[in-house]
């Protein structure tokens, strides 16, 4: 499953919390209850009527989880109350093992002490309680006329949307693909309904993305449309997702525009490039042509080093090192305070060099003498790795790149730090210097 970054935080969906559960029953009446004022005339052309219905099926929705408050375990059991678990097990969510507690109308996953993932499974209003709040706001809104209850009910909707957004998140993390894009889709159609009229195009884009993950691609294609005509490209990998829907419908000419439209506009993006050159190998086209391009991108931004970078990355994949090295060497030389030039030379050597272990440690016996030549053409990647990660490090501001290629320096002078007191020396410096980041 693709991994997806959310903004709302878990307790969100606890907007509504007040520490006490009532019964399906109560719940039905206070709606009702609500519901009726609407059909007196006097009352119905009142915003506060509509506003009163709205929150009794925001009270309805939230009420499963009313008494669910904080996200530390003991604490729950102390606001909980009487309201105990019916079992308990380890599950496997997303990787992670979790501890699941199942409530008669909930499921509480908790990593550690920690609450992580609030389930309802069993609703106190059968129906989308959300969307009838939402409809009720609405029309509390439009006989507002002058106003005065604009904050409240924009307010309001905003935490709705919130909620479609943190259930469908729910969804994703328990798996459930297909009903975590229909609760992003809802996310982006309640932040539109006035008077918040919020476009989030960050909703409608993970609406594809989990419909895609659910094998939906009609639906997926439809709402990376969308994405793209509101000008949301989350930085390029838009168009690896519809080279995915077009490939679903066997459209490989589609499918090939998109990526090479999607590299010449982003062509930093590693999902795009990788896509492009694997489509470029099982169609039996040239490669190389993604030079050709690059090209395209570097008229518009030549001094773009990261272009040159790409470029770089380009050649190591088709392992043309040569042309490799001479672009990761240029994006320094356009910008000399660019460090990934330096990088993505030295993992292509440092790649290469795991390359040929491999090779060499599938050799057979007999083959001694070649076993012995792809090791020394394993220490000479090794040694290509010094330069291009020794320069890197000395530019980066970045600590996740200063760490990283400290680990990689540590390794390979571990490896060389007998052939001289230099080598020992910097493998010393660099394990210092991780066990202090550590």
């Amino acid at each position: 499953m693709k991994k997806i970054m959310f903004a709302v935080a878990l307790m969100a969906s606890m907007a509504f919390a007040n520490a006490q559960v009532k019964s399906a029953e109560d719940i039905q009446k206070a709606i009702d209850k609500a519901e009726a004022a609407a059909q007196n005339a006097k009352k119905a052309v009142k915003p506060e009527t509509w506003i009163g219905i709205a929150k009794a099926y925001v009270n309805a929705y939230g009420n499963p989880t009313a008494n669910v408050v904080g996200g530390d375990k003991t604490q729950l059991q102390l606001v909980m109350g009487n309201d105990k678990p019916l079992s308990t097990e380890m599950v496997q969510v997303g990787g992670k093992e979790l501890e699941k507690a199942v409530y008669k109308d909930k499921n509480l996953y908790f990593d550690g002490n920690n609450l992580v993932i609030i389930e309802v499974t069993k609703p106190s209003y059968q129906g989308d309680a959300l969307a009838k709040a939402l409809e009720a706001y609405s029309k509390a809104a439009s006989l507002d006329e002058k106003g005065k209850k604009t904050k409240e009910i924009t307010e309001a909707i905003e935490t709705i949307a919130n909620n479609y957004g943190q259930d469908a998140y729910t969804a994703y993390q328990l798996g459930n693909t297909a009903k975590a894009s229909e609760l992003f889709a809802r996310q982006a159609e309640a932040a539109a309904t006035a008077p918040l009229s919020r476009i989030d195009t960050v909703a409608v884009y993970y609406s594809g993305l989990m419909a895609a993950e659910a094998q939906n691609f009609a639906f997926a294609k439809k709402q990376f449309d969308r994405t793209m005509a509101l000008g949301y490209m989350a930085d390029g990998a838009i168009y690896a997702n519809l080279y995915e829907c077009a490939l679903s419908q066997k459209d490989t000419l589609a499918a090939k525009k998109y990526l090479e439209d999607g590299f010449v506009k982003f062509p930093e993006n590693s999902q795009v490039l990788t896509n492009l050159i694997n489509l470029y190998i099982t169609t039996n086209e040239d490669p190389v042509k993604l030079i050709g391009l690059l090209g395209k991108a570097k008229e518009q931004m030549p001094d773009n080093a990261s272009l040159y970078y790409v470029e770089g990355d380009i050649y190591g994949r088709l392992k043309d090192y040569e042309n490799a090295v001479k672009s990761y060497r240029k994006a320094g030389e356009v910008n000399p305070e660019y460090e990934m030039g330096y990088y993505g030379e030295g993992v292509m050597w440092y790649n290469r060099a795991l390359a040929l272990q491999e090779e060499a440690n599938a050799l057979p016996y007999s083959e001694y003498k070649k076993y012995d030549a792809l090791q020394e053409e394993l220490k000479v990647a090794l040694k290509n790795c010094i330069d291009p990660f020794e320069k890197c490090y000395a530019i980066t501001k970045n600590d996740a790149v200063k760490t990283n290629v400290a680990d990689y320096l540590k390794r390979i002078y571990f490896i060389f730090r007998g052939e001289s007191e230099d080598y020992k020396a910097a493998y010393e410096k660099y394990e210092a210097i991780l066990k202090a980041a550590n």
